[in-house]
């Protein structure tokens, strides 16, 4: 599982905790996450993608997810 955690929470300056404490979870399992050592329940997935206004699949992936700059380019 690939994930854009980090980044996300990077850019809107939120720290592990404080996205914890939104989601339900101990700011441990978001380093985990982050770190790819720990795969997220649907309801965590969710929940993560929902407090970054995001669609799931922007947040997490099975494949590798391309950086954002790349994403960004390529969009219309």
């Amino acid at each position: 599982m690939h994930d854009r955690i980090a980044v996300l929470r990077a850019d809107r300056r939120v720290s592990r905790k404080e996205l914890a404490d939104a989601v339900g979870v101990h700011p441990q399992t978001i380093g985990y996450l982050e770190r790819g050592e720990y795969s997220p329940s649907l309801a965590l997935a969710l929940r993560i993608a929902r407090f970054f206004d995001l669609p799931v699949e922007a947040v997490f992936s099975l494949d590798p997810l391309p950086s954002l700059s790349q994403e960004l380019r390529r969009t219309p």
